[in-house]
Order: C-alpha cells, then structure tokens, then sequence
C-alpha cells in the first residue's frame, strides 16, 4: 500500500463525513442526539458493525 493510496482513503472519508451535515443539517443534528442516548454497549455494537463493514468492503475491493 502506498502512502497515496492512504491519503486518498482519508479525503474520501472526509469528503462523505462533510456531505451528511452539509446536505442535510437538521436530520444531521437528530441523528446525532439520538445516538448520544445509547448506552455505551450499544455504540459499540454501532462500532463494530462499522468496522466489520468497512472491513469487508475494503476486501471486496481490493481483493
């Protein structure tokens, strides 16, 4: 893996991490509070689904 290859990795999740607030701030915000009510097991499920997914994809893709 090259550097380039972690940089662009990183613009890409920042570009996707702008978009939500960008494009639709007040559904942004309501998502936001409602996850601030889980517990802490609960965001770690959240946590570890996202790991997992982003996981699989990044195989998928790079095979």
């Amino acid at each position: 893996m090259a550097w380039g290859d972690l940089f662009a990795g990183l613009a890409f999740y920042l570009i996707l991490e702008g978009l939500f607030p960008f494009a639709a701030p007040q559904a942004w915000r309501r998502g936001l509070a409602t996850l601030s009510r889980f517990g802490d097991d609960q965001l770690r499920v959240v946590g570890l689904v996202a790991i997992i997914s982003g996981l699989l994809l990044l195989f998928i893709v790079r095979g």
